[in-house]
């Protein structure tokens, strides 16, 4: 786990909903779980600072950071995806974007391509991307600061469902990702009997459950929650899901209360200095 996303992942489950700012002190005793030293914890927080991530002020003789509107559309945006998973009826539309960036700018292009496949779109042909649901607002939101793109925005029917089978194996390789998932479901299926019976600490919890977020957070990047009927025969996806969902809320508790105990002995030991 980078240490980046680590302090993403305590930021998005826990200091968001503690008032969404936490002490340096309180962050680098956490991420010592994870093997991560106090001077890259502040390397790591002052180069997210500096980024526009995380807004920092003094209290007394400690560092405290907190969120921004930039962080927390971040997190929104991202457990919108991870957590709420589509499993609505298809009305058999695509939703196509065909775009357009000068040679010349091929940093913005990769952007775009990135931006694509997080909000759920394929590429059928070069510079022509498809999703079978209506993200097409947001594609236009997400882009809109970058004035040397062209976008050209559509919403189409193919000739029938083996087109649209035929579309998705073109713009998916759901064998592999079924793979994943099976080998995502192959891991933590053995740890559930654990996670049920509440066997964890509260500090292996919390470790826990960071890595299951870090491992399954892959997926909605590369999941495009495809409609039952373009899904290959045996998809793992949605046992998946419910099994980190599961997972999840299992480890929340302990998970919560070793946060806390961190949090509230570092705020004890500011005061008393």
């Amino acid at each position: 786990m980078r240490p980046r996303s680590i302090v993403f992942d305590l930021f998005g489950d826990y200091v968001r909903y503690r008032g969404g700012a936490a002490r340096l002190r309180t962050l680098s005793e956490l991420m010592s779980c994870f093997d991560v030293g106090e001077s890259t914890v502040r390397v790591v927080l002052a180069r997210l600072r500096k980024e526009g991530w995380f807004d920092s002020w003094r209290e007394g003789r400690e560092t405290v950071y907190g969120l921004n509107d930039k962080s927390l559309h971040l997190l929104d945006e991202g457990r919108s995806r991870i957590f709420d998973r589509v499993r609505s009826e298809w009305d058999r539309h695509w939703y196509m974007v065909i775009y357009s960036v000068p040679e010349s700018d091929r940093g913005v292009r990769d952007r775009v391509r990135k931006e694509l496949a997080w909000l759920g779109f394929g590429p059928l042909a070069p510079s022509t991307y498809v999703c079978p649901h209506d993200r097409l607002q947001q594609v236009r939101e997400s882009l809109a600061d970058e004035p040397a793109l062209r976008l050209d925005t559509l919403r189409c029917q193919s000739g029938g469902l083996p087109v649209d089978r035929e579309m998705a194996a073109r713009c998916w390789d759901l064998d592999e990702l079924n793979e994943d998932y099976r080998e995502l479901l192959r891991t933590y299926r053995k740890r559930m009997p654990a996670y049920r019976a509440g066997r964890l600490s509260p500090q292996d919890a919390l470790v826990e459950r960071m890595q299951l977020t870090y491992d399954y957070r892959k997926f909605p990047f590369r999941d495009p929650d495809l409609p039952t009927e373009l899904l290959p025969a045996g998809w793992l996806g949605r046992e998946a899901h419910d099994l980190f969902l599961e997972a999840h809320d299992l480890l929340r508790g302990p998970a919560e209360k070793f946060y806390d105990s961190i949090a509230e002995a570092r705020a004890a030991q500011a005061r008393g200095a």
